[in-house]
């Protein structure tokens, strides 16, 4: 007999969701149903895929090989009811997307009303972590990561890249001054991030004024620090201190004059890389092309 595809589901569900009752869920079917559509594809292929145990499942080696080859096949047939669906009617369905707050606010919201006008058929859930989610776990499609990609097994899209400035109101610089060298920063209140420690290494020259080296950075110790960017910028913006951050939440406030750049001179051109992750079946999501090409064309960073 011949493999289905509610089986492939089944199977690839229960992997995706760690339990057939989780499974049973994403697939809105009975835990009964699920249960047996993962036995009757195990039968005709004649090997065990899962173990199960009262804690927890486990694939077999020939349950890896396999899970391979049914992610390519639903991958495949989700992208040809695309294709068909793109050829009669507007992409459709529910898209979730994950971003930082700083990013989801001032790169994704200010759009929304607009994309949701070109694409009313689409329903965008977006949420925000400043902590790298995992999109499985999360029932994420989209997620975008600011600065280098650690996972590979994600697939990757560029959107470009920000460049660092270290910022400051002007009650602030009217208040305590402008500092011109790394030792003048020091002394004043600089606001940095709890975590990762990496963050409050600033792009630039620790020696002197106009040096260029890129591999030269300076760490900071802040007075004060938050978790979020978008905190960081709210800190800034009251008169609290400088910081450092990316021209993608900032550019508005360097524009309106809410917020000025200092230590242009000694600053390095770092720019932090932006990109959108997703698995192999939201890149053939025409939904999830369809938002990624509206943001890329307006994203200003």
């Amino acid at each position: 007999m011949k493999t289905t595809t509610e089986e492939l589901l089944a199977f690839v569900a229960v992997i995706d969701s760690g339990s057939i009752t989780a499974a049973a869920e994403t697939l809105q079917q009975t835990v009964s149903g699920v249960s047996r559509a993962l036995s009757r594809l195990e039968h005709k292929l004649d090997a065990t895929l899962v173990r199960r145990t009262t804690r927890r499942l486990q694939l077999t080696d020939e349950g890896e090989l396999f899970l391979v080859r049914a992610r390519a096949i639903l991958a495949a047939m989700e992208d040809a009811e695309e294709s068909i669906a793109r050829q009669r009617q507007r992409p459709a369905g529910r898209l979730r997307v994950d971003a930082a707050s700083p990013f989801m606010l001032h790169c994704v919201v200010p759009y929304v009303r607009a994309f949701s006008l070109a694409y009313p058929e689409i329903t965008l859930e977006l949420s925000s972590n400043e902590r790298v989610v995992d999109l499985m776990e999360q029932r994420v499609d989209i997620a975008i990561r600011i600065g280098a990609l650690q996972d590979s097994t994600l697939h990757a899209r560029a959107l470009g890249s920000s460049r660092l400035r270290i910022l400051a109101s002007p009650a602030y610089l009217a208040e305590h001054g402008e500092p011109r060298t790394v030792a003048e920063l020091r002394r004043h209140r600089l606001i940095g991030f709890t975590a990762p420690e990496s963050l409050n290494d600033w792009p630039v020259s620790p020696d002197s004024i106009g040096d260029r080296d890129a591999s030269a950075f300076v760490r900071i110790v802040p007075a004060m620090s938050a978790s979020s960017g978008e905190t960081v910028r709210q800190l800034v913006l009251g008169g609290n201190g400088i910081a450092c951050l990316a021209t993608f939440m900032t550019r508005s406030d360097v524009e309106g004059g809410r917020l000025r750049t200092v230590m242009d001179a000694a600053l390095l051109d770092v720019r932090q890389p932006i990109s959108a992750v997703f698995y192999q079946s939201a890149s053939m999501a025409g939904r999830a092309r369809a938002f990624l090409d509206f943001l890329a064309a307006r994203l200003m960073v």
